[in-house]
């Protein structure tokens, strides 16, 4: 499957059907009267939050989508049929924004999460609705209201505990790889991943999911390299890998390289946790990396890790570590989430007790 995060759409919402002039004609009903119906109400062109989806590859092959028209109204007072609704099944983790790119309109972060994009034109009432004791007789209805459309975009922001960033070739697949199932592409040359890649990481029965962030290059913020397109999808991660390859010649200058990137796109992604670790040292002897390690700590002031996703060292530990601050941030998350419910019930019954 292809991996594709933003994608531009055309949507429309069905106009309303228009109102029926029409009169009641029976056998031996002299003055029937009018009985023409109103017309049915457009459909709806809703977004929906579905499981089992991590991409928008879906709106590569179809750009526009229009609901259905409301039916016209009909004799003896009947109503028309609702328009179908259309509704845009995206991954969780979409946003939705307009066609300047500058409002965010819906931002889905939950399964079942729903969205009214476009809502359906009214329909046209019949002349039943404009008979009055001094017009009896209408001929006249009124016609539906057109719906809505508009351009909007869609852009994935990947939902994952941990991003894995770096300089290109620092190694980011390599460790997905050995500490998930996820498979992505891996060789010996810069940009070997062109997309995110997503893997799922175990400490004993608890689960994490692991993000592999395209590498950056210094001017990443300004479109160098693959640009900064891909750094949304690490805005919602809880902590940051910051792999450094072991055989460069200058560690500090990569890290800050990164950590420039990170601060210069924004987005509060210099001021997530993040977890710094040496990675490769299994190309360098022990005194060589514990001698970098040393030399980085100093320079960066924060604690640096060993490690080796081909040869599996120092990857437990990390991911205890990776663990212990996804573990916290989720116990803040459900607290969060506990007071604004207890809150939002307070509310509701005080709310009660004042109607009643």
């Amino acid at each position: 499957m292809k991996f594709l995060d933003q994608t531009k759409v055309f949507i429309q919402s069905g106009g309303g059907g228009d109102g029926c002039v029409g009169f009641r004609r029976e056998k031996f009903i002299e003055y029937g009267g009018p009985d023409g119906g109103d017309g049915g109400r457009g459909g709806d062109v809703i977004a929906e939050c579905v499981d089992g989806l991590n991409t928008l590859i879906d709106f590569r092959y179809q750009q526009h989508f229009k609901a259905q028209r409301g039916e016209n109204g009909k004799g003896q007072n009947r109503s028309g049929k609702t328009g179908d609704t259309i509704i845009l099944r995206v991954p969780v983790g979409t946003q939705i924004l307009d066609d300047e790119r500058e409002t965010v309109i819906a931002d889905l972060t939950k399964v079942g999460q729903s969205f009214v994009l476009a809502e359906g034109g009214d329909g046209g009432f019949g002349n039943a609705h404009f008979k009055s004791s001094v017009n009896q007789a209408p001929r006249h209805a009124s016609p539906g209201w057109a719906g809505h459309e508009r351009w909007i975009w869609l852009r994935l922001k990947l939902i994952a505990d941990v991003g894995l960033i770096g300089l290109p070739n620092a190694g980011k697949s390599t460790f997905l790889a050995a500490v998930t199932r996820a498979r992505p592409k891996i060789a010996n040359y810069p940009f070997t991943t062109l997309h995110p890649n997503l893997g799922v990481g175990h400490v004993g029965q608890d689960e994490f999911v692991i993000a592999d962030i395209p590498g950056l290059i210094e001017g990443a913020h300004e479109g160098a390299g693959l640009g900064d397109r891909f750094l949304g999808h690490v805005e919602r991660c809880r902590v940051l890998l910051h792999l450094i390859d072991g055989t460069e010649e200058k560690p500090a200058a990569a890290y800050r390289t990164v950590r420039h990137e990170l601060e210069a796109y924004g987005g509060g992604l210099s001021d997530k946790i993040e977890i710094v670790a040496i990675n490769k040292i299994d190309a360098l002897t022990p005194e060589e990396a514990e001698k970098k390690r040393k030399a980085l700590s100093r320079s960066i002031k924060k604690e640096v890790r060993l490690i080796s996703g081909v040869a599996g060292m120092g990857i437990p530990e990390t991911l205890i570590a990776i663990h212990k601050v996804i573990k916290e941030a989720r116990a803040e998350a459900d607290a969060a989430a506990a007071e604004e419910a207890a809150a939002a019930a307070e509310a509701a019954e005080a709310e009660a007790e004042a109607s009643s």
